[in-house]
């Protein structure tokens, strides 16, 4: 199940992301020598009329296109390049102006993004939206909130400044923030109080064996019930929980490198296959939803301004247009080399700590 779930989740999301730099590519008029789905030994494959060779590779780890002309990893003019011939060098990606780089680099994380949000609102088209009202209806005595004074009937109005509209909208505010201070203001017989305190730290297990660490403060809702969408109010949803979604990324990773999180929590391909097997093994509707976290996890970490990501590229790009002129191909060939030293770095820590936080431990 590890397997197959990594292969159903990793594979297309990958494929597709290149894809999409493929797209944008040849609309700008640049020639793809080679389209991959997987990387090493070409297992089939065929040339199509432009000269493009599609290829299915030996090592189903994602997938890659390469484009002519790209000679080096900053992607830039060389001696190799120049030499090619007027004709060729016109269909080559450095031959390309600033914007349309732009616009090939950043369409793989889009297609991405895409790809999460015609998930979210195809589960949310089917399902429709949860609607519970702010309302506490159960109270741990022994809580955090019962402790700082609230009470049953109490209508949340904010947490931390942020109205709450829908208890739904309570977990995602404090699940992510054990141990921190929070501010909760509600509404009581139509008085506004304000209530701080800390969130408690809780260790939770889920029935795979996987531990996380959340914040809780003691309360829950009554009943709520799932209210039907339309197409155009479930994609405005579903961009909405994408946005949400990258916000806990994004704080993830502060608290990681802040210290507030164990570096345990990071997790490399190991630990995807091993959550796409067991959401795979809870049915299609869990795995799809975890299929979407991952395309806007892989559109988040290649947004980052790493060099050799994507995001390494755009930022050359942003600041070659305020400069108005590149930095050295020196300089930027040195920089992504670094980048592909960092990333690699960091793919071998995670695998590392995947290995060391299986079961196969005793943990």
């Amino acid at each position: 199940m590890w397997l197959l779930g990594f292969l159903l989740v990793l594979g297309p999301l990958v494929t597709l992301h290149e894809l999409g730099h493929y797209l944008v590519g040849r609309w700008c008029g640049v020639k793809a020598d080679a389209f991959s789905v997987g990387f090493g030994k070409e297992l089939i494959g065929y040339t199509d009329r432009r000269g493009t060779r599609w290829k299915l590779s030996a090592l189903p780890l994602g997938g890659y296109v390469q484009f002519a002309g790209d000679m080096n990893p900053a992607s830039q003019p060389s001696p190799e390049w120049l030499a090619l011939p007027a004709a060729e060098r016109a269909q080559t990606f450095q031959a390309r102006t600033l914007g349309q780089k732009a616009l090939i680099v950043a369409a793989g994380p889009a297609v991405n993004f895409v790809v999460a949000i015609a998930i979210l609102a195809g589960l949310n088209l089917a399902y429709g939206r949860l609607e519970v009202a702010p309302v506490v209806q159960v109270l741990a005595q022994d809580g955090a909130a019962a402790r700082a004074g609230i009470a049953i009937g109490d209508r949340i109005v904010s947490i931390d400044g942020d109205p709450i509209a829908g208890f739904d909208e309570v977990p995602g505010r404090i699940a992510p923030h054990p141990g921190e201070p929070v501010t909760l203001v509600v509404d009581r017989g139509g008085e506004q109080l304000s209530y701080s305190f800390t969130i408690r730290p809780v260790t939770e297990q889920d029935r795979f064996g996987n531990q996380f660490r959340i914040g809780q403060i003691g309360i829950g809702a009554g009943g709520g019930r799932l209210v039907p969408v339309g197409a155009g109010e479930s994609v405005v949803l579903a961009v909405r929980q994408t946005g949400q979604i990258m916000e806990t990324m994004v704080l993830g990773i502060w608290q990681i490198i802040s210290g507030r999180r164990s570096v345990e929590e990071l997790g490399g391909p190991i630990k995807i296959a091993k959550f796409s097997g067991e959401q795979l093994s809870l049915g299609w509707p869990q795995f799809i939803h975890f299929a979407a976290l991952i395309s806007i996890n892989l559109a988040f970490i290649n947004l980052l301004p790493i060099p050799a990501l994507d995001g390494g590229h755009l930022a050359f790009y942003a600041a070659e247009a305020i400069r108005r002129k590149p930095a050295s191909q020196r300089s930027q060939e040195w920089a992504f080399r670094t980048g592909i030293a960092f990333v690699l770095a960091l793919m071998l820590f995670v695998t590392i700590n995947d290995v060391a936080t299986l079961p196969l431990w005793g943990r």
